[in-house]
């Protein structure tokens, strides 16, 4: 897999990767957790059908890249009417279950307990759908770090295949 260094950039502000963000061949992406369902509460508020991250299952040292996975369910609240007889994720969700994954990267480094909300979203480009009984992985990246604010680049994986992308900034409200 490729390192963050061998994107393939289009113009200003551009993501684009060839690759994953970051070598992930190294995480057992099917080990438990590391911050599970339950313990993913203690780092956001997103609670009941918004909370869309199942767990944590890695992160480096200094919590500037992560992995999460979230078990996408026949069960979920979107699936009757996001395009009925052929359930797909919403790309918008895609994009939420990453930037929780970034917040709780942010708040590793600050402070628990607070709370930061979207404030941009950029270059999001969707490549492949998710759909129930798959096992969609999301990485995040640390781009910027501020105190009160944090900007990361986010990917989603399933099976090994790159289905999105994005950068998401965030910032303490």
């Amino acid at each position: 897999m490729r390192s963050p260094d061998h994107d393939t950039k289009q113009g200003p502000g551009a993501i684009r990767r060839a690759g994953p963000l970051f070598d992930v061949s190294g995480v057992d992406l099917y080990a438990p957790p590391v911050i599970d369902r339950k313990g993913l509460e203690e780092w956001i508020p997103h609670r009941g059908h918004m909370l869309q991250i199942d767990g944590v299952v890695w992160h480096s040292p200094d919590f500037t890249r992560g992995v999460a996975v979230k078990h996408v369910r026949d069960d979920e609240f979107w699936v009757p009417g996001h395009i009925p007889g052929r359930p797909i994720l919403p790309g918008v969700l895609m994009i939420e279950a990453a930037a929780q994954l970034s917040c709780i990267m942010y708040f590793s480094r600050i402070n628990k307990g607070k709370f930061a909300g979207f404030t941009r979203i950029e270059n999001s480009v969707f490549r492949g759908t998710v759909e129930p009984g798959d096992d969609l992985f999301l990485l995040s990246l640390e781009h910027k770090f501020h105190p009160r604010r944090f900007v990361a680049d986010v990917q989603g994986l399933v099976k090994d295949k790159i289905v999105f992308e994005s950068r998401v900034t965030g910032m303490i409200l």
